[in-house]
């Protein structure tokens, strides 16, 4: 009787033992997958992506992944500034079209026309008559105020169907020389190849088609084919048909985080829900570090920033004001397994109005890369704190920081 006792113990230790170990199989990566895929998003494994944190080395690889390309070449951007790296890449584009490569480039109206070096009608109609075809999404027209959402805010190439490149960048010179405003201008790409290079490649031929009407269906632009051991989704945000996608991503990730939160974000004025998500990540207990620039390209924003961040230092977060330049990146790691680079910034334009699209990366290695950039800019950064709050922000630029989180639901 006592053996069987002792038997029976046994197997309930060995129940629960076995009930702890598919408890801890659900680690936070798988969580925040899970989570995300409820909310509508699909993840592609076998893919490859690296990191481009610099201008330089976003326009010299994606010079040369375009110089070598066979069939295709597909752009989209909110602008192509008119200046030297825009000029270098539509000579090379003509260079192309020359060996008989079907060049399509989309920009943005609002996004050229707010441009302080905008494609002018004549850069338009030369390189049309150099059979680029080139194209305005949404021109900005009489009376204007019906133009001002949704913008196409998304930064997408894709070459020969299986090569893509996305994350926050432009066509422009300052990603590299900088600014005479802010000084050095940081930000954030990425370069994939694998199978969900076509799911990058479909949302470029949906605005394509809406613009043009040309529909782009040919199996030769979806030639993504599985390269790598990354599992990549793409978080794709359409006005009318994804509306919510955003927010949805970045509440799940945030409510899912178990050990750490990295954000850095250039206009972190914050939706409700979002910033509401933040808030519960710290009261789990979630390490939570931000990173935002103390100097900024715009006005009134930086001070509904500055505004969210101290609130956020209050409740626990640890905030660092990034001080060599503009930090222009849209970059979120989660527990060291799980990170984000896009083109969304955490306002009200690109969570509730804008055409915005980011990378989600489930890969250790990745967000090691990424963590380990934040620390080092942690370095050229001032941590903030109540004494250095009351040392950067006057009195009136307190009043004017409250002031402006008024209006974050239309920054």
């Amino acid at each position: 009787m006592i053996i069987r006792k002792h038997h029976q113990s046994g197997i309930v230790t060995m129940l629960f033992l076995l009930i702890s170990l598919i408890a801890q199989a659900q680690t936070s990566d798988s969580l925040i997958v899970s989570g995300i895929r409820d909310v509508g998003i699909h993840f592609y494994q076998h893919n490859d992506v690296k990191l481009i944190m610099s201008g330089k080395q976003k326009f010299d690889m994606m010079f040369d992944d375009i110089r070598n390309a066979k069939s295709s070449v597909h752009l989209e951007y909110f602008n192509f500034r008119n200046d030297s790296i825009a000029s270098l890449l539509f000579d090379i584009l003509r260079e192309k079209r020359k060996e008989g490569v079907e060049v399509r480039a989309l920009f943005d109206g609002f996004g050229n026309d707010s441009n302080n070096q905008p494609l002018k009608k004549h850069h338009i109609k030369s390189l049309r008559e150099d059979s680029i075809d080139i194209h305005e999404f949404d021109p900005v027209r009489f009376p204007w105020v019906n133009h001002i959402w949704p913008r196409d805010h998304r930064k997408i190439v894709v070459i020969d169907g299986h090569i893509a490149y996305t994350g926050g960048m432009n066509v422009a010179d300052y990603y590299i020389v900088g600014t005479e405003q802010v000084g050095e201008w940081r930000d954030m790409h990425c370069r994939i190849e694998g199978p969900v290079v076509n799911e990058l490649q479909d949302i470029f031929a949906r605005i394509w088609q809406k613009t043009t009407k040309e529909q782009l269906n040919n199996e030769k632009y979806y030639r993504g084919k599985e390269k790598g051991d990354m599992m990549v989704g793409i978080a794709n945000r359409e006005p009318n048909k994804t509306n919510k996608i955003m927010r949805q991503f970045y509440i799940s990730a945030l409510d899912n985080a178990q050990d750490s939160i990295k954000i850095i974000n250039p206009y972190f004025t914050l939706t409700p829900s979002v910033k509401k998500a933040i808030h519960r990540a710290i009261k789990r207990g979630v390490k939570v570090d931000i990173l935002v620039s103390a100097k900024s390209d715009i006005p009134l924003t930086p001070d509904a920033v500055y505004y969210n961040v101290h609130k956020l230092m209050k409740k626990g977060a640890n905030i660092w004001l990034y001080q060599p330049g503009f930090h222009h990146s849209k970059i979120m790691m989660v527990d060291d397994k799980f990170c984000t680079v896009g083109s969304t910034n955490l306002d009200a334009r690109s969570l509730r109005f804008d055409y915005e699209v980011n990378a989600l990366i489930v890969n250790k290695k990745i967000t090691k890369q990424l963590n380990d950039m934040f620390m080092s800019d942690t370095q050229k950064s001032v941590k903030l704190t109540k004494e250095e709050w009351d040392n950067f922000r006057t009195g009136w630029q307190k009043f004017r920081g409250w002031f402006a989180h008024l209006l974050s639901p239309f920054l």
